[in-house]
């Protein structure tokens, strides 16, 4: 899979994600290694989420892993505590603002 066919598939699955009550800015940057390399960023704003494949440079945290390990996390199959645990998922930027990604994880349907 390339890295477009991924980001197609994640853009998909976060399209009918309802964040309607989300009021905090949240702005993530995902740098995905391996065979499907690749940037793309999520950001949570007025209720609405947006998933570009572009870089964020005004983001609150950057994560770092594999397209298999992302796709074990979006499909509740790994706990992203766990995964930067076991050092699956490498995490740069504010904490707080991180934890809250399993908020919208939580959400996809």
């Amino acid at each position: 899979m390339t890295f477009q066919e991924f980001f197609l598939e994640i853009k998909k699955n976060l399209k009918s994600t309802d964040i309607s009550d989300m009021t905090e800015h949240l702005a993530y940057q995902f740098n995905i290694e391996g065979e499907e390399a690749g940037t793309f960023y999520v950001e949570a704003k007025d209720g609405e989420l947006y998933v570009e494949p572009y870089e964020y440079l005004d983001r609150d945290v950057i994560f770092t892993c594999t397209a298999d390990t992302l796709r074990k996390i979006a499909m509740g199959d790994m706990n992203p505590i766990m995964a930067y645990t076991i050092h699956k998922l490498k995490i740069d930027g504010s904490i707080d603002k991180a934890l809250k990604l399993k908020d919208i994880i939580d959400r996809i349907k």
